[in-house]
C-alpha cells in the first residue's frame, strides 16, 4: 500500500498510514483550496509516531494546510486531529452530532462501563468483556479529541466543496462534493462493505440511514468516490447500489435466524457471519446483527421478546 502523497487529480492528494487494526491501512486527503492553502480531510490514528509521519508529509507541502475536516468520529480517522491541529495551527472543522459522539467515545463523556453492559445486555459472553475492556482502552489512548471544534453544516460549502450528512457508518458522518468528485469517507468502500454497526447512545436505526444516504449517492450520481480504505470507486452509483442488494440479503439472513426461539443479537451474529473470527471482529458482527435485527423490528418484522439478555423473534401474525 502506497504510503506517500499520491496525487489523484488536480488539485487531489491521498496520504496513507498504516493501521494496527482488523484493516491494515487509512486513507486522509489534501485538497488544494483557492487560496492556495491545503485542507486536510481526516488525519488517521493517533499513534506513537503520527506527529513524526504527519510532519514528512506536511514537509512535502508547497503552502500552509488551512484547515482539518473529520468525516467521522471512528479512531483510525479522527485519532491524531489534534496532533495535526498542533503541527500546523490549523482549525479542526466537525459536525455537531459527531463531535458529540466522538466527546461521548473517546473523551470526557466515555463511559466504557456503559458501553460493555450494552454489549452483554445484547449478548456478548461475560467472559469475553474484559478483552473488550482491555481492547477499547487501548484504542481509546490513540484518539486526542478536539474540545472545540469549528461545527460544519451539512449544506455548507468549504471552498466549493459541499458538506454532505451521509449517516449510517456513524450517525454524524459527512463527506464532500465538488465537481462529480465525493470524498466518501467510509460511505462508501470498494471490495468490503463499511461497517453499519448498532452501538448505545446513537441513533436507533443505523441500517435505515445507511440505505437512505445510498441513496442519495445513487441520486448525486458522482463520478468517482475516493474513500477511506482500499482503491477509488469509479463508479459510485453503481457501488452503492451493490450495498443495498448487499445488506438485503444480510436481512434475510437475519429473518431466517428468528424462525425458531428467541435468539440474541450475538446468536443472530453467527448466522450472518458463519466463519470463525477473532474476538475483535466478532464484536462488530455483534453490532451489525443488532443493527439488521432492530431495521427488523422498526418494520414490524421482527420483536424484542425478552430483557437481560435481549432477545428477538420473528413479529406475531395479527389475528384476523
Amino acid at each position: 500500500m502506497e504510503s506517500g502523497l499520491v496525487e489523484l487529480a488536480d488539485g487531489i492528494r491521498r496520504v496513507t498510514f498504516a493501521l494496527p487494526l482488523g484493516i491494515d491501512h487509512v486513507h486522509c486527503y489534501l485538497l488544494r483550496d483557492g487560496d492556495g492553502t491545503w485542507t486536510i480531510v481526516d488525519t488517521g490514528l493517533g499513534l506513537p509516531g503520527a506527529g513524526q509521519a504527519w510532519q514528512a508529509v506536511l514537509d512535502e507541502l508547497d503552502a500552509p494546510v488551512g484547515r482539518i475536516v473529520i468525516s467521522h468520529f471512528h479512531p483510525d480517522h479522527v485519532g491524531a486531529a489534534a496532533i495535526v491541529a498542533e503541527l500546523t495551527g490549523a482549525p479542526v472543522h466537525q459536525g455537531a452530532i459527531d463531535h458529540a459522539q466522538c466527546v461521548r467515545a473517546w473523551g470526557r463523556e466515555r463511559s466504557l462501563d456503559r458501553l460493555t453492559a450494552f454489549m452483554v445486555e445484547h449478548g456478548l459472553p461475560i467472559a469475553d468483556a474484559d478483552a473488550f475492556r482491555a481492547d477499547s482502552e487501548t484504542l481509546a489512548s490513540y484518539v486526542q479529541v478536539v474540545d472545540e471544534p469549528e461545527l460544519l453544516e451539512p449544506g455548507e460549502r468549504i471552498d466549493g466543496w459541499e458538506i454532505l450528512h451521509l449517516p449510517g457508518h456513524a450517525d454524524g458522518h459527512l463527506a464532500l462534493l465538488r465537481d462529480g468528485v465525493l470524498i466518501a469517507g467510509d460511505t462508501l468502500l470498494a471490495t468490503i462493505s463499511p461497517v453499519v454497526g448498532l452501538y448505545n447512545d446513537a441513533r436507533p436505526d443505523p441500517l435505515g440511514d445507511f440505505l437512505s444516504s445510498l441513496a442519495r449517492i445513487v441520486e448525486l450520481a458522482p463520478r468517482i468516490a475516493y474513500t477511506g480504505h482500499r482503491a477509488a470507486i469509479e463508479d459510485p452509483a453503481g457501488r452503492a447500489r451493490e450495498l443495498v442488494a448487499h445488506h438485503a440479503h444480510r436481512l434475510e439472513l437475519t429473518a431466517e435466524a428468528l424462525d425458531g426461539e428467541p435468539v440474541t443479537a450475538f446468536e443472530i451474529s453467527h448466522a450472518i457471519f458463519p466463519d470463525p473470527l477473532s474476538s475483535g471482529l466478532r464484536r462488530f458482527a455483534l453490532a451489525e446483527a443488532l443493527a439488521h435485527v432492530e431495521h427488523l423490528v422498526g418494520k414490524g418484522a421482527a420483536e424484542r421478546v425478552d430483557a437481560g439478555p435481549v432477545r428477538y423473534a420473528a413479529a406475531k401474525a395479527p389475528l384476523a
